[in-house]
């Protein structure tokens, strides 16, 4: 699941999972933090999610997978589009 929250000069955007979506831990990877696992990890909320805020800068296109424990890539389902590197958003 994906949220945006607009500002002037930049978007805050969650990046959310399903609890059971997959086991173990779950990092955001892109562009924005050099695909680098664990610099953005999703967290367990009470309302059956786990998630992360990112502030990324307005008007940039957004390149990410998800990445869990043992090497597993996911894909965003409501990511704006799709394609061979994964999920794009447009902000």
């Amino acid at each position: 699941m994906i949220r945006l929250k607009k500002s002037p000069s930049d978007v805050a955007v969650t990046f959310a999972l399903e609890e059971q979506a997959v086991p173990g831990p779950v990092s955001v990877v892109g562009d924005f933090n050099g695909w680098t696992p664990g610099t953005h990890t999703l967290k367990k909320r009470s309302n059956g999610t786990r998630s992360v805020v990112v502030k990324l800068p307005a008007g940039e296109p957004v390149r990410f997978r998800y990445l869990a424990d043992g090497g597993v890539w996911l894909d965003d389902p409501t990511a704006h589009a799709h394609d061979e590197q994964g999920s794009l958003l447009h902000l």
